[in-house]
């Protein structure tokens, strides 16, 4: 028990000291999740808008893939991307593996199906008078699409959110093609898995309890974007 509170008290001094190694790995897995975050948004907002409002053929077959591809284990996106990105790999002269960039695009192949697949959860949810009263007014096929973004929009906050909670939770992907290198590729999930086997719990514990700060805040706005659709919902009722 001394043990543990003496590694909690060595982690609480590193963060209230604002260790420089601390925050490099901070801003770093916030830069990366950041970043793939955005791209997935802007990728899959749109996908998961156009899939909810349109019927073409083949739908049902996207929306059961971007369904499956939500729960894509992060392995095996991170040795898909190995090979692709590999000396030997099709796209190995780019040399993108154990970079940055490599993380951002693993991150980025987890968050989309989950931007995507929620968004057009939330897309088709919107009670169809929605669209029947745009169009009575005279609105465009765009003005309607925007209408029902619009009445979507907690549902897709929320996407959005899943999404991050997502990458930020991330280790296995990011491991794989990202390698750890200190002071390159060092994110939080991947420095508490490696200091926590070299033993070195402070700077494990450290990240751990930002990690579960951060974990709060998305929970917390996530209930927050819910409570306030729910509220909207039963005012419309």
């Amino acid at each position: 028990m001394n043990f543990i509170l003496e590694s909690f008290n060595q982690a609480t001094n590193l963060i209230l000291n604002l260790d420089r190694e601390l925050l490099q790995i901070i801003f770093l897995s916030l830069k990366v999740s950041g970043i793939a975050l955005f791209t997935a948004t802007v990728i899959g907002l749109p996908l998961g808008a156009f899939v909810g409002l349109k019927r073409f053929v083949g739908r049902g077959l996207l929306i059961t893939t971007l369904n499956t591809f939500m729960g894509l284990p992060p392995v095996v996106v991170g040795l898909f991307l190995y090979l692709m990105l590999s000396r030997s790999g099709p796209l190995g002269f780019l040399s993108l593996l154990y970079t940055p960039t490599a993380m951002i695009i693993a991150q980025t192949i987890l968050a989309f199906p989950i931007v995507a697949g929620l968004t057009h959860s939330a897309v088709v949810r919107v009670a169809p008078i929605i669209k029947l009263a745009s169009r009575s007014l005279g609105a465009t096929s765009f003005q309607t699409t925007l209408t029902v973004i619009k009445e979507a929009r907690y549902g897709i906050m929320s996407a959005v959110i899943a999404a991050l909670g997502r990458v930020m939770a991330e280790v296995g992907a990011i491991l794989i093609v990202g390698g750890n290198i200190a002071g390159y590729t060092r994110v939080m999930t991947t420095t508490i898995a490696m200091e926590t086997d070299k033993g070195n719990f402070e700077l494990a514990m450290a990240l751990g309890i930002v990690l579960l700060l951060i974990s709060l805040m998305i929970n917390f706005f996530m209930f927050l974007i819910q409570k306030r659709g729910v509220k909207e919902d039963f005012q419309w009722d």
